[in-house]
């Protein structure tokens, strides 16, 4: 059973949180997404992290608003999660949506939100490092895995590093790179929030060209660290009828699989 506690029910008891999980959009309606958020909460869990969600009280971060060009809905959606928050004394943030994670770090703080903000993969590596989450024994027999860089965490928050850390830590493994990859990474076509529209016309869709760069590596597994990449890869997967051949996944989802959880 995995335990999700309700920041208002902390403090109604008079206890704070460390952590506040940020759920985002993706991570509390889409199907598939809500995979992902069990898993991450499932290494929470395992590691004993003293967290909270804000449930109900949660809106959109505005990120999807703000690409789409506007800013008056971006702000109002803005300004109402950061007197929630505040409200709730937050300090730190962790959230699976890269999204997410650029706007409450890079554009909260001029509109009074300022929180120190971690991706999931960037926190459990922190847990690693710790002490508190044990790697050293967690297996998965998958063979090669390629991991997609999402836009909002490579490029424009420049982290490489950790989700790659973390699949490699993991026994039964092999990580083979795409020949574009970090910063010279495809989007996946989802950014920019043109994951709400159809693309323009071309020879071909973004996702099944950015697949196509995924299924040169011979990967028994794409891993991801964004829904929305996670769903547009998905995608490109079932176009190129390859869904019985190669599994798309969440580093977190990776993670709680080789630990058992």
């Amino acid at each position: 059973m995995i335990t999700v506690p309700i920041i208002a029910d902390l403090f109604a008891q008079g206890k704070e949180p460390d952590v506040l999980f940020w759920v985002g959009s993706a991570g509390s309606f889409d199907d598939r997404a809500k995979k992902i958020t069990r898993a991450f909460v499932k290494v929470l869990n395992k590691a004993n992290v003293n967290f909270a969600v804000l449930g109900t009280e949660e809106s959109s971060s505005g990120d999807a608003a703000k690409r789409a060009g506007n800013e008056f809905l971006f702000q109002m959606q803005a300004i109402t999660n950061i007197e929630v928050m505040n409200m709730y004394n937050v300090k730190k943030i962790v959230t699976a949506c890269p999204h997410s994670f650029n706007t409450l770090k890079n554009e909260y703080p001029e509109l009074g939100g300022k929180y120190e903000v971690f991706h999931h993969t960037q926190f459990i590596e922190q847990l690693v490092e710790e002490g508190k989450l044990d790697l050293s024994k967690a297996n998965l027999e998958v063979g090669n895995i390629t991991f997609h860089d999402p836009c909002y965490l490579g490029r424009a928050n420049d982290e490489y590093n950790a989700p790659r850390n973390l699949l490699a830590a993991i026994e039964g493994t092999t990580l083979v790179e795409m020949k574009r990859s970090k910063r010279d990474s495809l989007c996946c076509g989802a950014g920019g929030a043109q994951m709400f529209k159809e693309p323009e016309k071309g020879t071909m869709d973004v996702n099944d060209l950015r697949t196509q760069d995924a299924l040169e590596t011979k990967p028994n597994v794409i891993a991801t660290g964004c829904p929305f990449c996670n769903t547009m890869l998905t995608d490109g997967i079932k176009n190129k009828k390859k869904e019985a051949e190669v599994q798309v996944k969440d580093v977190a989802e990776l993670v709680a699989e080789a630990l058992g959880l």
